[in-house]
C-alpha cells in the first residue's frame, strides 16, 4: 500500500506498494520490537530478571491499587512473534495512512486513546464479572490501539479500497473494519480463547468516539488554541488600556496623540498640524 499525504474525501484504492515509515509509526514499531526482543533475551538468559517485565501487563486489581502506568505499559508487551508481527504490520499499513493524512499529534492521541480505552474497558468488565474476566487476569498487546486506528480509517476513509494481499481482491475500509469488529464481538462472547477480544472492543468504542468528536483537531490542540486566544485577548486589552492612559498623560502636557481601536499609535500626516508647536515640526512617535 502507498500512503498519499492528503485528506481523503472520496473513494479510491491503495496502489500495490509499501507505505512509508512515518515518524510516529516508525518509533512505535521500534519501541515495541525492542521491548519484545529484550523480553525474549531475558527469558532465555536471565529468567529471574524477565519476571519484572510482567509488572507491565495490565492487571485490573493492580491498576485499582495504584499501578496506573499499566494502562499504557501493557500495550508495549507481546507474548510471541506472531502477536507482535501482525500488530506491527497493521500499525505500519493503517497507522502510516492516518498519520500522513491527519498529522502526528492527532495520530498519537488516537493511538493512546485506543490503548487506554481498551484497558479501562477490560478493567470495568473484569470487576463486573462479564465474559469470564477476573481482576487478576493479565492482558498484554497493542491490539486495542490497533483497533482504534482501524475504526479511524473506517470512519474517515470508509470508501478507500485496500488490496487484501496476498488475496487477489480489494475491500473497502468500512467493510474491512466491520469484519474485524464482528470477529472481536464473536470472540469476546465465545470466551476469547486466550485473546483479549474485550480489549479490542474497548479500542473500537473509544477510537470511534475520538474520531467523531475530533475528526481533524485534537483536544490538546483545541485547548491550546483557546489558551492562546485568551492570552492574546488579554494582551490586546492591556495595550488599549495603556494607550488610553498615554493619551490622558499627553493631553496634560498640551500634546494630543491618537491610537486606533487596537492600541496602535496613529502618527501625524504630512500636513497634519496637530503635533506642530511653536513653529517647529515634531516627528512621529515610534510605537
Amino acid at each position: 500500500m502507498a500512503i498519499r499525504p492528503r485528506r481523503f474525501t472520496g473513494g479510491g484504492s491503495m496502489p500495490l506498494s509499501f507505505p512509508p515509515f512515518t515518524r510516529a509509526v516508525k518509533w512505535l514499531i521500534i519501541i515495541n520490537t525492542s521491548i519484545f526482543v529484550l523480553a525474549k533475551f531475558f527469558e532465555s538468559v536471565m529468567p529471574r530478571l524477565a519476571g519484572y517485565l510482567d509488572y507491565g501487563a495490565l492487571i485490573p486489581a493492580a491498576v485499582v491499587h495504584g499501578y496506573v502506568y499499566q494502562l499504557v505499559s501493557y500495550a508495549f508487551l507481546h507474548t510471541n512473534f506472531s502477536h507482535i508481527f501482525f500488530n506491527m504490520l497493521t500499525l505500519w499499513f493503517i497507522g502510516a495512512l492516518l498519520e500522513s493524512d491527519r498529522g502526528t499529534r492527532w495520530f498519537l492521541q488516537l493511538y493512546f486513546v485506543g490503548a487506554i480505552g481498551a484497558a479501562l474497558t477490560t478493567i470495568a468488565l473484569a470487576y463486573a464479572g462479564f465474559l469470564r474476566l477476573t481482576p487478576s487476569t493479565p492482558t498484554v498487546g497493542a491490539s486495542g490501539a490497533i483497533y482504534a486506528l482501524l475504526i479511524g480509517v473506517a470512519v474517515l476513509m470508509g470508501e478507500l479500497e485496500f488490496w487484501m494481499f496476498p488475496l487477489p481482491f480489494r475491500i473497502k475500509a468500512k467493510w474491512m473494519a466491520a469484519i474485524w469488529i464482528l470477529i472481536a464481538l464473536l470472540g469476546s462472547l465465545g470466551g476469547g480463547g486466550g485473546i483479549a477480544y474485550v480489549a479490542h472492543l474497548g479500542g473500537i468504542f473509544f477510537g470511534y468516539a475520538f474520531v467523531k468528536l475530533f475528526p481533524y483537531k485534537t483536544p490538546v490542540g483545541r485547548t491550546s488554541e483557546r489558551f492562546y486566544g485568551l492570552r492574546n485577548w488579554y494582551y490586546r486589552w492591556k495595550r488599549r488600556r495603556a494607550a488610553r492612559k498615554f493619551e490622558v498623560y499627553m493631553r496634560k502636557h498640551d500634546r494630543t496623540v491618537y491610537f486606533d481601536e487596537y492600541g496602535n499609535y496613529i502618527g501625524p500626516g504630512k500636513d497634519d498640524e496637530r503635533d506642530r508647536g511653536n513653529g517647529e515640526h515634531r516627528g512621529p512617535w515610534v510605537n
